[in-house]
Formats: structure tokens, sequence, C-alpha cells
């Protein structure tokens, strides 16, 4: 169903493949090739026959773009529709409460909840390729614009002039949605770029220990956000860094002013909600579908408020006025574009992040595929549209997932059911919910919190598997509750990536033996049974090599050869220097034509050298010089009187390296050259090809270093060095029967 940008490019001519079937030649390939290769065309021809639209090229494109209009027409009625209907009602139910409260959370009445569960529902349901996500208003993405609502347009920019206790409530709602949809607007914008440019891999630089830090300490901050509600007092949320720590202060300082029915409310709530989730938890298999406590509990709620007038009897906050219909689409505010950009960023991101989890985790479960860059178009065009209809921002929910695909639900057919339920509500029963206290709405959302508090259990298993993870978790969590949401993301995904790079400047490098007469090589610190082989080593590096680490890589090659190679090149070139002096002595001498006795003394940098120059003819000190400059062309250790290392060949296992840069060039290249210098030949294994094309890119290649040094793995070099030095051995053998003969 998804195919790539690569099914616009032309077919190979079948010229070309003519001469690799028959095995022809190059000559023979020319007389069948047509005159004008695709290669050779200009680049304006080529470009015109690559875009060429066609309806068998079309059609698959607009399937990507709008996967709908493959699976629907192959919807199989009688296997889907039963389950689709009823896990769309099911869900249907469960996105009323969470709509309602969740808008709460945006800092926004309650109806441009039921919105939010209504028009991004729809429009995901065209343009996505998951079949089991259910998408809407999440608590954390909630929060996050309820941040940006509510430090644009706080409470204090409203009082009423001349009463500092009233707040004028209509105006401040009316700019804190004109915020809310330029939020939705530009994250809108933002996915959509993203995914037309296939930036669908950002979601990768979330690790799992940092998004479940992240939600944690996002719950921190909804349930703070909440207590005002449960506790029925007013304070003024922040959204600068400290501003939880602000708000705690804050919510004991109001603690003589908490209203106690709308506390018995929330407590009442609480523990029914608790109760019930519970009994849906444990006896999830023996109910057809989990109880909808929410839903019932809204019901009740609202009519007891109805019935006793808590209102106006104990002053228990409720929800309000909810307008019946839609409300005219309108173009959010582009000047606010500037204020939010940051966190309309943050919210893009975090968003995507969550519903390609989600839709990853559940396409893995029922054996099919997700397209990550589609899914990022899905919620950049449902984000879109809604931020005409005065939406907030959607994502992935993990609860209403689970209904959706434990009731039955295997196509978005039930995500477009449940959006119908909310539209039915919000054309005809938003009004009923009226008098329904904000404490039920509070208590909802604190209550489906639960599983993100849950995540707090992987200290303990992060301590014991991975304490790198483990220090992302602790960062990202603390980061996120003292520096606020949008803050707390950015920083928190800096430290990850540091500690990649930390962990590639801490490698773990290693010598590899064989095991027995296998081809399998590993560390020879860490098994008894594997043996190094005689005069080779084997060096393997667990990370890559970039400019970052070459440096400590070639430091520990030296290292673990166990060859002081920088000591005997100095010595090697300090007796060089000294021959080169003695050579030009015995030159002078000779151009001089002396017949000279004595003790000629050549000052040197180093000491002095002495070189004796006996009575000779002029053709003697020739042969003498010929013989000397020849045994000084190619010196080898033993010629200079220095001790060889105890080995003849070395192996860099690079099947780790994805890539080189010009300074891992450099570096291996200078390991080349040094360990050449000193008798050893250096061979490469395991190489990627597009290590390899790089390496060619980059001039590696040269007289001194070929391709001949290159091999596909270990075993293979290992197996050319031995052969290599048996056929050396009887050369030598060779050579030695001959002289004696």
């Amino acid at each position: 169903m998804v195919l790539g940008i690569s099914t616009m490019q032309v077919e190979t001519p079948p010229w070309k493949h003519q001469g690799t079937s028959r095995g022809l030649s190059e000559p023979e390939l020319e007389k069948i090739a047509p005159k004008q290769q695709p290669e050779e065309m200009p680049l304006w021809s080529r470009a015109r026959r690559k875009i060429r639209c066609s309806g068998p090229i079309a059609k698959p494109l607009l399937y990507k773009f709008i996967p709908i209009l493959f699976w629907l027409p192959r919807y199989p009625i009688r296997d889907f529709l039963v389950g689709d209907i009823v896990s769309g009602l099911s869900v249907g139910i469960l996105q009323l409460p969470q709509g309602l409260a969740y808008a709460l959370l945006a800092g926004v009445p309650p109806v441009f909840g039921l919105y939010t569960s209504f028009f991004p529902v729809l429009v995901y349901t065209f343009f996505a390729t998951s079949r089991h996500v259910s998408v809407g208003s999440f608590a954390m993405l909630s929060i996050m614009i309820g941040s940006v609502t509510e430090s644009l347009a706080p409470n204090d920019n409203f009082m009423v002039p001349g009463n500092e206790t009233l707040i004028d409530v209509v105006a401040r709602d009316v700019t804190r949605v004109k915020v809310m949809c330029a939020v939705t607007l530009l994250t809108a914008i933002f996915q959509v770029i993203l995914g037309l440019a296939q930036f669908g891999f950002v979601a990768n630089f979330l690790s799992e220990p940092l998004i479940r830090g992240y939600t944690t300490a996002a719950g921190m901050h909804v349930t703070v956000s909440q207590m005002k509600y449960i506790l029925g007092v007013q304070i003024s949320q922040k959204s600068q860094p400290l501003s939880l720590l602000y708000s705690v202060v804050t919510l004991c300082s109001k603690l003589p002013e908490v209203n106690i029915a709308t506390l018995v409310t929330s407590f009442i709530a609480l523990l029914l909600l608790f109760a019930v989730k519970f009994a849906n938890q444990t006896f999830r298999s023996r109910l057809p579908a989990p109880i909808p406590i929410e839903l019932i509990l809204l019901i009740v709620a609202t009519g007891i408020s109805y019935g006793a007038k808590l209102h106006d009897t104990f002053d228990i906050d409720i929800v309000g006025d909810i307008p019946v219909g839609m409300r005219p689409p309108s173009i959010p505010d582009a000047d606010l574009f500037g204020k939010v950009a940051g966190s309309a960023f943050a919210i893009a991101v975090v968003g995507y992040t969550m519903t390609i989890s989600l839709a990853k985790m559940f396409a893995l479960k029922h054996s099919y595929k997700v397209d990550s860059n589609q899914e990022l178009i899905a919620l950049g065009l449902s984000n879109f549209v809604g931020s005409f209809f005065q939406c907030f921002s959607i994502t992935a929910s993990m609860s209403r997932t689970l209904v959706q695909e434990s009731t039955g639900g295997n196509t978005q057919v039930a995500g477009s059911i449940s959006a119908l339920i909310i539209l039915i509500i919000i054309l005809k029963a938003g009004s009923l919910f009226e008098h329904l206290p904000k404490a039920i709405l509070s208590a909802v959302v604190i209550a489906n919190l639960k599983g993100i508090y849950r995540q707090f259990g992987d200290i303990p298993i992060l301590w014991r598997t991975n304490k790198t993870d483990l220090l992302i978790w602790l960062t990202t969590f603390a980061a996120t509750l003292l520096l606020n949401l949008d803050l707390g993301l950015a920083v928190s995904v800096i430290f990850a990536l540091l500690t990649v790079v930390v962990r590639t400047q801490l490698p773990h490098y290693s010598i590899l033996g064989q095991v027995g007469e296998t081809d399998i090589y590993k560390d020879v610190t860490k098994y008894q049974q594997v043996r190094e082989i005689p005069g080779v080593k084997i060096f393997h590096s667990s990370a890559m090599v970039y400019y970052a680490n070459a440096e400590r890589y070639s430091e520990a090659l030296k290292e673990k050869s166990g060859v002081d190679i920088d000591r005997i090149i100095e010595k090697k070139k300090t007796i060089e220097q000294k021959q080169k002096e003695s050579l030009r002595v015995i030159k002078k001498a000779r151009k001089e034509g002396a017949v000279r006795t004595g003790r000629t003394m050549v000052g040197k940098e180093n000491g002095f050298m002495h070189v004796d120059i006996s009575t000779q003819s002029t053709a003697d000190l020739e042969a003498q010089t010929e013989c000397r400059q020849k045994t000084y062309e190619n010196p080898t250790l033993e010629s200079l009187g220095l001790t060889p290392p105890n080995l003849h060949s070395l192996i860099l296992d690079i099947s780790s390296v994805s890539f080189v840069d010009t300074v891992s060039l450099k570096m291996f290249k200078k390991i080349f050259t040094d360990f050449n210098e000193i008798g050893v030949e250096v061979y490469l294994s395991g190489g990627q090809e597009s290590v390899i094309q790089q390496m060619e890119n980059g001039s590696f290649f040269c007289s001194s270093i070929t391709k001949a040094q290159l091999f596909a793995s270990v075993h293979d070099a290992v197996t050319y060095i031995s052969k290599t030095k048996e056929c050396r051995i009887r050369q030598m053998s060779t050579n030695q029967l001959q002289t004696r003969l």
C-alpha cells in the first residue's frame, strides 16, 4: 500500500540487463546499446521522464497520501463492521468525559474539548495508516497548551476594574481560545512540513526512558493544576520555570480557604473511579466491555448537582454554559505565532511521538505496518482543520486506544463512529452537563493518570539494567518538573544526545582471538577458549570512529597491540639520520679524491657520530658508497639493529563503523603508514559498502594502501595472512636450498 518515491524513477533499459544475463563483453554491450543512453541525456530530458505522470504512478501516490481510498473499498463488512460499531460506541462514551475534563487542562471552556473530540478525529480517519489508534484530547498535550494559554492570558489581566476579586471570565476565555487556536495551527504546520520532508525519524531521538520520565513529570504538572478544582480554591497559574513550586506553595497558603463540599465531592468521585477501574482491570476477561464509570459518574453527578443545587447551596464550581450546536470556522490569529512558536514545536514533536509509539505497538501486535511520515502528516492535517473550528492539538490516548482495540475495533471506522457520538452530544445533549461540578472532571483527569504514576517503578528496574537510561529518566523528570514542559523537553533531548556523544567517547576496545578452528572471533580477555593467532593482532572497537574519538581509537590501538610504535619509529629515524650523515661524509671524501687516514668527527644534534675513513682508493670509496646507499634505501628494523615487534600483521575490524569523516580517514592513513614503517602489514575487515565508498571519495586508497588490503570478514583476512606466510616460508626455504647447492 505504501510506495516510496522511487516508483517514479525510470526503469533500467533492457539493453543493460542483456549483458548480465548472457555474459556479454563491453564491446558487445556497446553494439546493442542505444546511441544515447539515459545517463547521457540532457538533465531536463531525464527530469521530464522521471516526473511524467500516469495512472499507474498517480494511483499509488494517491493511496499513499489518502490511505482511506485504498482500504475502505476493500472493507470486509461481515468481519469488521460489528466490532467497529461496538468499539466506536465505547470510545465515544469515553471521549465525552475526557474531552470535557482535558479542556479544563487547556485553560478553555469544556465545550472546546467536545469540538476537539469531533473535527480532528474525523479528519484523522482519512489520512491515517494506523488501524487501532484512537486520537483526540490527551492530558499531557492539554497541560502543555494550558501552560501557554494561561501564561499569555493570565487571570490577573482580566480583573474587573474596581473589584480585584472578580474576573471577566468571558473576555479571558475569548483570549485564551485565540491563543489555543494559534498554537494548534502552528503545531499543524510544523507536523505537515516535517512529514512532507520525511522527518518522521525525529521521534527516534526521544528514547523510551526520556518519554516515560517526561510523561511522569507532566503527570505531576497535571495533578497540581487540578488541585484548585479538587480543593475549591482560586489560584493563578504560572508557566515560567519553577512554576510548579509556585503552585504548590500557593495551594498550601490557600488551605484555610478550602471548600469542604468540593473536597468531599472530589474524594467520593476519586474513590469510585479507582474502585471501578480496579474492577475493570481485575475482571477484564469476564466483562464484554469495561464499565464506563466516567460517563456514569458524569450523568449521576450532573443530576445530583442540578437537583441539590450544589452551586447555589455549597458554592461548588460547575461547568456553566455549554452552547448547543457548532461554531462557525474562524481564522487563527497569526500575530500570536511568534509568542507560541517554541511551545508549538514541542507540542508537535510530543504529540507525534505518543501517536507513533502506540501505532507501532498495535501494528506489531496485529501484523501490519504504519508509515511514520504519513502519521505525521495525518496528525498535522487533523490539527490544521481543527484549528479553524476552535480545537486544541490532538494525539493518541493510551486508555482510549486500549478500549478501541479490546472491544473489537479493526479500522478507523471505529474512530468515525466515536466522532459521530460526540457530534450528537454537541448538537443536542451538550447543555445537559452545564450543572456538572468541575471537581468531577478533575477527578476524572487524576484517575486517568494512574498508569503514568506507575512509571515511577522504572527507577529500580533501570538501576539494575542500565544506569545511563536511569540518568536520562531522572534528568528528564527533574528538568520537566522544574523548568516546565517546553523547556524541560528541550533540556531532556539535549542531555540524551550528550549521553550518546559521551558513550561514543567510551567504547570498548578489544583484541580478538579465534574460537578453536572456527571462523568466530571474540575478545581474548573474556573467553578462556579464545586464542590469539601468532604474529597477528585483530583490533576491534564497539563504537563508530569519527572526529570526536579518532585520537582515542589510535591510542587504544597502540596500547592493545603491545607495540610502542612511536618509540620504535623515533629510534629508527635517529639511526637512519646517523647513517645518512655517514654516507654524506663518505661521498664528500670520494669527491675530494682524498686518501686520508684518521678519524673524522661529524657534529650532530644529539651527540657525535664517528666515521672512520681508512686509506682507500677512490674506487674502493665508490664501491662502499654504493653498497651503503642500497642498504639505506629500504632499511628494516633488523638491519638497523633494532628488535622487531612480535607481530607481522594487524587487522582492523571496522564492522561497527557506519561512516567515516576526514579526521578518521587521516587517522587510518597514519595507522597504515606507522605500522608499515616498522614492517607490520595492516588490513581492514568487515567494512560496509557505504564506508568503502566514502573512503574512495576521500582518496584513502593509493599506491601504499590498496583494496587488496580489504576483506569481507576477519576470518578472510586471517586466512589470507596465513597462506601468504606459508608461501613466504616455502620461498625462503627454496632460496636457502639453492644457495647451498
